[in-house]
């Protein structure tokens, strides 16, 4: 199977290496058989989202993301169009600001977003700076990453991660975090996410067969040293947690 990964704006918006999102997601499509073309959307290029299998947008910074979105918003309706057919997009860090209704900058001026989503982004003065984790209601694991941010997201009513057992979520210290609507993935937490975290890729790359009307293999590729890392890494989350719960006692 031929599959075509739509990598958005990587010049502006890589922060935290946010490029290996699609460099992971590409090998291991490539590890399940499969021919993977990695199509690069640059500023002032035409987004052709024509026989695209996936779409990513990563983390900049707010200024960054603020030019991100007048280059992408021409193209608003034709993302709306492509996320209510189906189409598997992960927006990251500051990327998930652009898909809602508007953007309130600090100073109170407010921009209309993609409206891909209905929340609204709320920018302050103050930054949320950590590392979170936390459920979600695709599988049994945690969600872990890191969160750099200033801006509060409210009105998600179908969040990613279903709380924060650590840091802060959309607009609540141990809220929920993140978006999730059908194959559209969002989220502040960076890392990058999807290297962060196998069983998120798992997902995205089932949603990709699934669109195609396939099912993934019984018998997939095996990556022990990322779900090793991702086990040090819940685990240390854990154990941090618990000593800060201790230590307010």
């Amino acid at each position: 199977m031929d599959i075509k990964l739509l990598h958005l704006h990587p010049e502006l918006m890589s922060l935290y290496g946010d490029w290996a999102n699609v460099a992971l997601l590409r090998r291991h499509l490539g590890d399940l058989g499969h021919t993977v073309t990695v199509e690069q959307v640059s500023l002032g290029d035409d987004l052709d989202l024509s026989g695209a299998d996936f779409l990513f947008l990563g983390a900049g910074t707010e200024r960054a993301a603020d030019y991100a979105l007048t280059q992408l918003r021409p193209w608003g309706d034709a993302l709306c169009k492509a996320a209510a057919e189906g189409l598997p997009m992960l927006f990251a860090g500051t990327a998930m600001e652009l898909l809602g209704k508007s953007i309130t900058a600090a100073d109170g001026t407010e921009t209309a977003g993609l409206g891909l989503a209905d929340f609204t982004a709320v920018r302050q003065d103050r930054r949320i700076v950590g590392d979170v984790f936390g459920p979600t209601a695709l599988f049994d694991e945690v969600i872990v990453g890191f969160m750099n941010k200033c801006a509060l997201i409210h009105g998600v009513e179908t969040p990613l991660l279903t709380a924060c057992t650590m840091g802060f979520g959309n607009d609540a210290q141990g809220g929920a975090e993140g978006y999730h609507k059908d194959n559209v993935f969002a989220s502040e937490l960076t890392g990058p996410l999807l290297v962060k975290n196998p069983r998120l890729l798992e997902t995205v790359v089932q949603a990709i067969y699934a669109r195609r009307g396939q099912t993934l293999p019984a018998e997939k590729p095996s990556f022990p040293y990322a779900q090793a890392g991702y086990a040090i890494t819940a685990e240390q989350l854990r154990l941090r947690l618990e000593k800060e719960n201790a230590s307010k006692k």
